[in-house]
C-alpha cells in the first residue's frame, strides 16, 4: 500500500497525479523520469529501511517456497505492456496524449482476453471499474468548484516563492497536508494551476507531496483506497492505529529525502 504511492514518483505515467502535472508542466517525459529518479531512489530506501526495521520479527528466519509447477510467463501480455510503455515514452516527442496510448495498451489487453475467451465483456467492463471512474470525476467537479471559490487562492497564498531548497520542502509539505485533507487527486487538481508557473522544481515538489505524503492516512490517496478495498475482501486489512504509525514513521524522512534529491537533481540538470 505504501509504494503504490511513494514508488509513483518516477514516471509521469506512474498515476494520475502525476499525469495531471505532466498536462501542465514544459517537460518531456524523459527529463521527467530524470528528474525524479534520485527522490524515487531516495524515498524506496527510506521505505526499505523503515518497513524492514518495524517487521523484523516478521521476516526472520528462512521463508518456504510453494511447491508446483513453474508459472507461465505471460509473454504476449508483457509485450503488450512493453510496447504500451515504449509508447508512453515516446508520445511526448510526437505530440500525442499519453492517454491515448495507454488506452491502446488496454484495448489491446483486452482483446486478447476476450480472443482467448478468458474473459467475457461484462469482464472487461467490471475491470474499467465504471463505478470508481464515476466517483473520480464527481470527486474532481466537486474540487474544482471549491478552487473556484475560494480554496486555489487560500492554497497560493501559503505557497512560498522560489525554488530553493527550504522552499521546495515547504512546497512538498503543504501538499502532502493537503493531499490527506482532500485525497491527493483533488489536491493535485487544487496545486497545478498555482505552482506549474513557478517552473518545473515546485511542480515536481508539489508531486512528492501528493505521493508520498497520502501514506499518512487511508484517505489520502485513491489507490490506497483501492489497496483498502481489495484487502478489506480478503480479511486482510491492516488497523488504522498501525497504518498511521507506519505512515508517521515513514512520511516525513522521505519527503525530506525526496525534495532534497529533487533540488539536488534541479542543480546537476539544471
Amino acid at each position: 500500500m505504501h509504494l503504490a504511492n511513494s514508488a509513483s514518483l518516477l514516471l509521469p505515467v506512474s498515476n494520475l497525479s502525476n499525469l495531471l502535472a505532466f498536462h501542465a508542466a514544459d517537460l518531456s517525459f524523459a527529463r521527467f523520469a530524470a528528474l525524479m529518479a534520485l527522490p524515487w531512489l531516495g524515498v524506496l530506501a527510506v521505505e526499505w529501511c523503515a518497513l524492514r526495521w518495524r517487521f523484523a520479527s516478521d521476516l526472520g528466519g528462512h521463508g518456504r517456497t510453494p511447491e508446483g509447477p513453474p508459472a507461465r510467463v505471460p509473454r504476449l501480455e508483457a509485450g503488450v505492456l512493453a510496447a504500451t510503455l515504449a509508447g508512453l515514452g515516446l508520445s511526448s516527442a510526437a505530440g500525442l496524449d499519453p492517454a491515448v496510448v495507454a488506452a491502446a495498451g488496454a484495448a489491446a489487453l483486452a482483446g486478447v482476453a476476450l480472443a482467448r475467451r478468458e474473459a467475457g465483456p461484462r469482464d472487461v467492463v467490471r475491470a474499467a471499474g465504471p463505478g470508481f471512474l464515476a466517483f473520480v470525476a464527481a470527486l474532481g467537479v466537486v474540487v474544482h468548484a471549491a478552487g473556484e471559490h475560494g480554496l486555489q487562492d487560500a492554497v497560493a497564498a501559503l505557497l512560498p516563492a522560489g525554488d530553493g531548497l527550504p522552499a521546495l520542502l515547504a512546497i512538498a509539505v503543504l501538499a502532502a497536508v493537503l493531499a490527506n485533507l482532500v485525497n491527493n487527486l483533488p489536491a493535485t487538481l487544487v496545486l497545478v494551476p498555482v505552482v506549474a508557473p513557478a517552473g518545473e522544481g515546485p511542480l515536481l515538489a508539489a508531486l512528492i507531496g501528493v505521493n508520498v505524503g497520502p501514506n499518512l492516512t487511508y484517505v489520502g490517496s485513491l489507490a490506497t483506497l483501492l489497496w483498502r478495498r481489495t484487502l478489506h475482501d480478503r480479511d486482510a486489512e491492516p488497523e488504522l492505529g498501525e497504518f498511521v504509525r507506519l505512515g508517521a514513521l515513514t512520511v516525513p524522512p522521505a519527503l525530506l529525502v525526496a525534495t532534497t534529491l529533487l533540488w539536488v537533481a534541479l542543480g546537476v540538470m539544471g
